[in-house]
């Protein structure tokens, strides 16, 4: 029971530390779906993980319909996750999401194969992932990678990298680096 305290503590102040707009921890407890949905999530996963699919599959779906987030409840999600804006968003049965990461609305997580295998993004630490982005298939998107609004991912994403555009054009850029200098990185 101490854990799943400490875990939504560290829930909510994720939102409070990514979200300039968080005024107060109550009102991230009572305001903020992407919240809502990661705890939910953390249920269903749990039912998941018991193999009661159908009783996790329920509790996602009720998820949905109170947040308009979808996770299935296979997906591994990190610890201090946050998600921002959360409207829309999809992330698929084997997406797996390193802790840190933060997620704006409508991004997708998902497969590009019927296989039952690996099929579906795995992020790193402390990854943000913008509004709109696609992210398909089994690939890895690095620690710290920066995925920009509306961007289609196909490929993997190395680590501090960021990532702009339709079709997925990386532009790497490092604190040394000002807004103005862009390097096109190795993959």
């Amino acid at each position: 029971m101490i854990r799943i305290l400490r875990t939504m503590r560290e829930d909510i102040k994720a939102l409070l530390v990514k979200d300039p707009a968080a005024r107060s921890w109550l009102e991230v407890l009572l305001c903020y779906p992407g919240l809502h949905a990661i705890w939910f999530h953390r249920a269903a996963h749990r039912l998941y993980a018991w193999r009661l699919y159908l009783l996790a599959r329920l509790v996602s779906h009720l998820s949905r319909f109170l947040t308009g987030i979808e996770i299935h409840p296979g997906a591994k999600i990190g610890r201090a996750v946050a998600i921002d804006h959360g409207m829309g968003i999809v992330i698929g049965e084997t997406a797996e999401i390193g802790e840190g990461c933060l997620l704006y609305q409508g991004c997708v997580l998902g497969g590009t194969s019927l296989s039952r295998g690996k099929r579906h993004p795995t992020l790193g630490k402390n990854v943000v992932v913008g509004a709109s982005a696609i992210l398909l298939g089994p690939i890895h998107i690095g620690d710290g990678a920066k995925i920009g609004a509306g961007a289609l991912i196909l490929q993997d994403v190395k680590p501090n990298a960021t990532v702009v555009g339709i079709i997925g054009k990386k532009a790497a850029i490092t604190e040394d680096d000002d807004a103005k200098s862009h390097q096109e990185p190795q993959l």
